[in-house]
């Protein structure tokens, strides 16, 4: 931990904090002694603006969509939307955009219950926590608010921690954590502030994921190094470091091994991750096991030529593990993860997209956000197209899917975020 631990909130003082409650048989000991404080590519690859008109001054025209199937379009944002997230009981969405603002709102009628307008910068994170008692927010600058939505959001506390990269909270507790351009990573216990800080490695922290029982945070770094930290003690459970062949690329500004998404399964026993050159492993509390190539398990061969864009495994309710592989040219690939081979691999030859974003559906069914701004779905066991829903005109960049309900939040280049029921 650093010397230079952050102050605890000056907000701490105006409501008498609650005490924690954690879920499981010792979920609270991993966040107790929190009380003792110690770019873009430039590849030139112009396949995807060939599915765009352009104007005569050479600027991209947005699609136009062959119908809204959407329910509610929310259309206060002014620039495009970045992330997008509901609350536990799905009748709130909170969205954040390039306009360095934060809307509350109602699902059903799109009415806005709260705004954050006083960023400065655009905002890229914004999420309830796992009982919506706290919202939190942060731009890309960094600026952290966390405001008490049962006492009319009432801002309870906020920190400036430098450029981020993302944030999440805590599945089953009200601790918040974010990671930066630096590798540095936050874990804040709210409403105090209390803070921790796990050091970085001077290279972007660009992803990070719950292990199922919420112990273990799996991290991926833009030099392409893997590390699964034990959050109690913010101790290193598992270093994995670049492999050989990870070359700075100067024209693309990055490294090609750079983990660009990971996923964890339901056992506490795998982890996958996804790079910027396709490469994507299969990780347990030894290292890698294995790679899925189009080849042999552990071939030097990769089944993608593009960035894998997002990764998932263990499909709930299936009885045997599958992963998701999808990349920003479009492919999917369905796998068996105990033989590690191609099961199914969806051709969409009518209208294949880019894949942003990727969630696990309802029925053994996952669903994916498009650079064409479609959602699709497909069947895991077999592959098949579920649905497909139109309305947005651009690129979506965030999804998220409420069980419960049935519905889908997405958010979207177009300056739009929409709700869709889901075919049943």
């Amino acid at each position: 931990m650093r010397n230079n631990t952050p102050p605890t909130s000056p907000y701490q003082n105006d409501d008498e904090e609650e005490e924690f409650i954690y879920v499981g048989d010792d979920i609270d000991e991993v966040i107790e002694n929190l009380e003792e404080i110690p770019d873009n590519d430039e590849s030139g690859d112009t396949s995807e603006d060939d599915d765009w008109e352009m104007d005569h001054l050479g600027r991209r025209n947005r699609v136009v969509a062959e119908r809204d199937d959407s329910i509610m379009t929310f259309s206060m944002h002014t620039k495009a939307i970045f992330c997008g997230s509901l609350n536990p009981d799905g009748t709130l969405a909170v969205t954040g955009g390039e306009d360095d603002k934060a809307y509350v709102w109602k699902v059903d009628t799109g009415e806005v219950v709260f705004a954050v307008t006083d960023y400065t910068d655009s905002v890229i994170a914004a999420e309830f926590s796992h009982d919506g008692t706290f919202l939190a927010t942060g731009d890309m600058c960094g600026e952290m608010k966390v405001f008490r939505v049962d006492k009319e959001y009432k801002k309870v506390w906020e920190f400036s921690m430098g450029d981020m990269s993302w944030m999440k909270w805590h599945k089953k507790s009200h601790v918040l954590l974010a990671g930066t351009e630096v590798g540095d990573i936050y874990i804040w216990k709210i409403p105090s502030g209390q803070c921790k800080v796990i050091g970085g490695n001077g290279f972007k922290s660009e992803v990070a994921v719950f292990t199922s029982d919420e112990k273990r945070l799996a991290a991926g770094y833009g030099d392409g190094s893997f590390k699964l930290w034990d959050i109690k003690n913010q101790q290193a459970i598992l270093t994995i470091e670049p492999e050989s062949d990870n070359t700075y690329d100067e024209r693309r500004d990055n490294f090609p091994l750079a983990i660009t998404t990971l996923d964890t399964d339901n056992d506490n026993q795998l982890i996958i991750t996804g790079s910027e050159n396709g490469r994507v492993n299969l990780i347990n509390n030894s290292g890698i096991i294995g790679r899925l190539s189009e080849l042999s398990p552990n071939s030097g061969s990769d089944a993608y030529e593009g960035s894998i864009e997002k990764v998932l495994i263990d499909c709930p309710g299936l009885e045997f593990k599958v992963a998701i592989t999808a990349s920003l040219n479009g492919r999917i690939l369905i796998w068996d993860v105990a033989h590690q081979s191609i099961r199914n691999e969806i051709i969409d030859n009518d209208d294949r997209t880019g894949i942003t974003s990727l969630v696990w559906g309802k029925n053994q069914s996952f669903i994916a956000g498009t650079l064409g701004g479609q959602i699709k779905s497909w069947n895991v066991r077999n592959g098949e197209r579920k649905f497909t829903l139109l309305g947005h005109t651009d690129h979506i960049y965030d999804l998220s899917y409420h069980e419960g309900r049935n519905i889908i939040l997405t958010v979207s280049e177009d300056n739009t975020a929409k709700i869709f029921n889901v075919p049943v």
